[in-house]
């Protein structure tokens, strides 16, 4: 990377905490007393970028302002374009309650046909609608080129970005991100950004409509332990004071479709910003995990990494959950996943390595989806080895990240992802076909 895309990255310390940040080269430009006076230094304009009602509590209130050289309102009107697979009709194709599962998606070579991060978003399932403000999708990105004099932002909800091969480097309206796999971004609601990459990507996306991720509540586990708030980033303040004669494009995901406006200035000119609304990114890795270390295997909440909370306690519109390498010691106990039927809607996705439920089939950049009350668990080979074998302390997932977004809602699978994409997996059911009964009630 080149001098001008150092990423420079401010502890975000806690969920809610007010951060200020000014570029370096303009020192002095965040105004003082007050957020917006009759004059900014530098000249720049005043903006907030508002991500909760004026009125919410104090604790769930979200905003910030941003001090720029020209303001976001400076553009062309916006139309609507067709340039991808993003949707969030959830009855174009009819409903599938089968255990599904898919091969790694395939990313199409530069020479064949050029994606960037935008033209390359496929929506996978999904629920709900954004005009209501109540759902989620899930969509896949495959990209082999950078975004050009072009950015997005999400006018429907907040991208959480999973990304599993290739690094990307995220310019935002605060500041530039450095996303690598095991690592995750999330650009809230509203905040343009840009994506370059430095040859092939891909990766998951979770977006939820009308609330945002938060750390879950770490009840009885007490004060410490999964994601600790002082691990995660949040960018430094980098501006550019750059004309586009040729015009740059600013790309609204509005309504669950796409739209285009047209200026001639980077949308990236912010020389200093405050506020508790950003973008942040956070590393896997520092995951504490917490474990059952007498018997049984717990349920995986505990690995619950953000949740996005919906109106009923304790029930989520969205958890992401990760199932990062860790001990297994629990006694008198089949250790791998249980068998379950669940009413949440689970979909799995795997960064790296081997997942200990399924080593074969499920494969990294590949995905599966195990809807409300479909019947899943281990496959033959992993239920007959676990049952087996001698327990005793061992490494568990050693070399793998695998992750889960639980839903609460019941999720539709859309066209691309059942036709179109070409990666369904149709012999997905068959892994589970060799298992055959053990009973014998002459023997407990």
């Amino acid at each position: 990377m080149c001098a001008c895309c150092v990423v420079i990255l401010q502890y975000m310390s806690g969920f809610g905490n007010e951060f200020v940040s000014e570029d370096p080269r303009c020192p002095g430009a965040l105004p003082e007393g007050q957020n917006n006076p009759q004059i900014c230094p530098y000249g720049l304009y005043a903006e907030q970028l508002s991500g909760s009602a004026f009125t919410c509590p104090r604790p769930t209130n979200k905003r910030s302002w941003l001090y720029r050289i020209l303001p976001s309102v400076c553009h062309k009107p916006f139309e609507c374009i067709h340039e991808n697979q993003l949707t969030h009709d959830w009855d174009e194709v009819e409903p599938d309650p089968n255990q599904l599962r898919w091969k790694p998606f395939e990313i199409p070579k530069a020479s064949q046909r050029k994606l960037d991060f935008v033209s390359g978003l496929h929506t996978l399932c999904g629920a709900g609608e954004p005009r209501s403000r109540n759902g989620i999708a899930v969509h896949i990105f495959l990209c082999n080129t950078s975004m050009i004099n072009r950015c997005f932002y999400s006018s429907d909800g907040d991208f959480l970005i999973v990304p599993q091969q290739g690094k990307l480097l995220i310019t935002t309206e605060f500041g530039k991100l450095l996303v690598e796999p095991s690592e995750i971004c999330v650009i809230q609601q509203g905040m343009r950004f840009s994506v370059e990459v430095f040859g092939e990507a891909r990766g998951y996306i979770l977006e939820v409509y009308g609330v945002h991720f938060e750390l879950p509540d770490l009840g009885p586990i007490g004060a410490n332990g999964l994601a600790n708030p002082r691990d995660f980033l949040v960018p430094v303040a980098w501006y550019e004071d750059r004309q586009v004669p040729g015009g740059y494009t600013v790309i609204s995901k509005y309504q669950g479709k796409l739209f285009a406006a047209h200026q001639d200035f980077s949308p990236f000119n912010v020389v200093a910003w405050h506020g508790n609304y950003t973008p942040y990114k956070y590393n896997l890795d520092n995951f504490m995990v917490i474990n059952s270390v007498a018997f049984d295997h717990a349920d995986p909440s505990i690995f619950t990494v953000l949740t996005a909370k919906s109106t009923r306690p304790g029930v989520a519109l969205a958890d992401f959950v990760i199932f990062p390498p860790r001990w297994g010691v629990a006694n008198h106990t089949f250790r791998p996943p249980y068998y379950h039927r669940n009413c949440m809607s689970e979909f799995m996705g795997l960064i790296k390595g081997h997942y200990e439920a399924k080593e074969e089939g499920f494969q990294p950049g590949g995905g599966s989806l195990h809807s409300m009350m479909t019947p899943h668990g281990p496959d033959s080979e992993c239920f007959e080895k676990a049952s087996k074998a001698k327990l005793e302390p061992e490494r568990v997932a050693d070399g793998t990240m695998a992750f889960m977004f639980e839903s609460s809602f019941s999720l539709a699978v859309t066209k691309w992802g059942l036709k179109t994409s070409n990666c369904l997996d149709k012999s997905y059911y068959k892994c589970w076909e060799p298992l055959k009964s053990h009973f014998n009630p002459r023997n407990k």
